[in-house]
C-alpha cells in the first residue's frame, strides 16, 4: 500500500480488508463517512463484480490477492467466509505481520489468525447485518496483546455500525455468534410469519409487511428504552382473557419458546464446528 494521510479522526491510517463483502462494506462506508480517505483502503477481492462495485461506490483500491501491497497497512480487517480463509491467507503471509488484525468471520479463532498473520495483536469481531444502516450489534474480543488503545481504536472504526460489546472469553463469540450475529435472521423469520398470518386474515401483503415491520421495530426501541424486562413488558400487553394472551397461549403449547432457546444453541454449537473444521 501507498502512504496517503487519511482523516485526523481516523482510528487507523491504511486498512487493508482480506474479504469485500457485505460487512466489509459496512465499515468501508462508515470509514468513509468518519472521513477516511479512499486512498488509504486497500479490498483484496477476487470476485470482479464485486472489486468493480467497492471501486465504484467507495474509490478504494482493489486487487484479487493479498501481496506486497499489503506490507504498510496498520490494520488488516478479515472478512472472507471461513470456509476459504486459508486459501485467503496464504498470499497474505510475511505481508501483515505488523498489522493489527480484526477479523469478522465466523468460527475461526484468534490462534488461528495469529498463525496465519503473523501478529499476535488480534481482535474478533462478530457483527449482524443491520450494521449495513448504522444499526449495528457487534461482539468483540481481543488477545491480551491488544492495548487499552487498540482497542479503543477499533470501538471507534465500528462505531459507524453501531454499538460493540465486549466479551472476556472467547468462547463468549460463539455465544454472540448465535444470538446477535444469527439473531437477524430469526427477526426476518418472525416478520414472514407475520406478513403470511396477516394477509390470510384479509390484509395485503404490503400492509401486513408494513405493521408487522413497524411493530418489531417499536418494540425493540420500547425494550430498549425501557427499565423494565422484556418479560414485565410482555406481561403488561397480555391481557387476562384477551387476544395476547390467546395468541401466547399457542406459542406455548407449541414450544416456541423451547424451540428458540433450542436455535441458539444449535448456532452456537455450529460456530464451535467452524472453528475445529477451518482453524486447523
Amino acid at each position: 500500500m501507498d502512504s496517503p494521510s487519511s482523516s485526523p479522526s481516523s482510528p487507523f491510517h491504511r486498512i487493508a480488508f482480506i474479504g469485500g463483502g457485505n460487512m466489509a462494506s459496512a465499515i468501508v462506508g462508515g470509514l468513509m463517512q468518519a472521513g477516511q480517505a479512499p486512498a488509504s483502503i486497500l479490498v483484496v477481492e477476487p470476485v470482479a463484480e464485486q472489486a468493480d462495485r467497492l471501486r465504484d461506490q467507495f474509490g478504494v483500491r482493489v486487487q484479487p490477492t493479498g501481496d506486497s501491497g499489503l506490507d504498510s497497512a496498520d490494520l488488516v480487517v478479515w472478512a472472507v467466509k471461513p470456509q476459504v480463509f486459508a486459501l485467503a491467507a496464504a498470499p497474505c503471509a510475511g505481508h501483515i505481520g505488523a498489522a493489527l488484525q480484526l477479523s469478522v468471520m465466523a468460527g475461526i479463532g484468534s490462534a488461528a489468525i495469529a498463525r496465519a498473520s503473523g501478529s499476535g495483536r488480534v481482535v474478533r469481531a462478530m457483527p449482524n447485518t443491520p450494521a449495513l444502516v448504522g444499526l449495528g450489534m457487534t461482539g468483540l474480543y481481543a488477545l491480551p496483546q491488544v492495548s487499552l488503545d487498540e482497542r479503543a481504536r477499533v470501538e471507534q472504526l465500528l462505531a459507524p455500525t453501531g454499538a460493540t460489546l465486549w466479551v472476556s472469553r472467547e468462547q463468549d463469540i460463539d455465544a454472540v455468534t448465535a444470538l446477535s450475529g444469527s439473531g437477524p435472521a430469526y427477526v426476518f423469520y418472525f416478520i414472514e410469519a407475520m406478513i403470511q398470518a396477516g394477509t390470510e386474515l384479509g390484509l395485503s401483503a404490503e400492509q401486513a409487511r408494513t405493521l408487522a415491520e413497524g411493530t418489531f421495530s417499536g418494540a425493540s426501541t420500547l425494550a430498549s428504552r425501557s427499565p423494565d424486562t422484556p418479560e414485565l413488558l410482555r406481561q403488561r400487553v397480555t391481557s387476562k382473557g384477551g387476544t395476547t394472551q390467546a395468541a401466547i397461549q399457542v406459542l406455548d403449547q407449541n414450544g416456541v419458546r423451547q424451540a428458540v432457546v433450542a436455535a441458539l444453541h444449535a448456532a452456537a454449537q455450529r460456530a464451535r464446528e467452524l472453528g475445529q473444521e477451518f482453524s486447523a
